[in-house]
């Protein structure tokens, strides 16, 4: 089997979404300077972690400034959290068991995340972001049997029928999964963590 590559899934991703941007027209109201889906923590892959280092390091290369803005929020935001951190606070892996997960739920609820820039409302790594934040907006379905979730802004006024016909599927080929034991198996990384901690230094 040929080695897939994370950009791979990027680009499937991307296009999920412009296509379903292009069925949502103006109920997805999604624009730069909204910040909804950028406040509170959530939990990311390795793979995201790996992605938004890799763009950090490309950030600190052409505006080094911005980038030690960048360093400077997500300092701060570890300071702040990792008393309550529901995991590790020294590796920022998160417990996956049912308590953490409850403490999850109830963690960081109004914490921006330290990759928002808070004087723009924008993302200083957007292209490097995780897939969660790829994929917040447009309906998507939590696991198979799961339900349409949609950003609380959007689809105002929409029915049922209206959502589910712009539903975005995420990862149809399941590459994800994939990537992630690929990452596993060659650096050992593994668990899931949070934006600050994927960035700390």
């Amino acid at each position: 089997m040929p080695r897939i590559s994370d950009q791979q899934l990027v680009q499937i991703v991307d296009a999920a979404l412009a296509e379903a941007a292009s069925k949502s027209g103006p109920w997805l109201v999604c624009r730069p300077g909204c910040t909804q889906c950028c406040m509170g923590a959530f939990s990311i892959t390795q793979l995201d972690a790996l992605r938004l280092r890799q763009g950090l390091e490309e950030l600190e290369r052409s505006d080094p400034a911005r980038a030690a803005r960048v360093r400077e929020r997500v300092r701060d935001s570890i300071a702040l959290l990792a008393p309550q951190f529901p995991g590790n606070p020294q590796t920022g892996i998160l417990d996956e068991d049912e308590e953490a997960e409850e403490r999850f739920f109830e963690f960081a609820n109004d914490e921006p995340c330290p990759v928002l820039d808070p004087a723009t409302g924008l993302c200083d790594l957007y292209t490097s972001r995780p897939i969660t934040c790829r994929v917040f907006g447009p309906p998507v379905r939590s696991g198979p049997e799961g339900g349409l979730g949609v950003c609380e802004l959007c689809f105002q006024g929409a029915s049922d029928e209206e959502i589910a016909a712009c539903e975005m599927p995420v990862d149809p080929d399941e590459l994800e999964p994939k990537l992630l034991d690929q990452l596993k198996r060659t650096t050992g990384a593994q668990g899931k963590t949070i934006v600050a901690w994927a960035l700390k230094e």
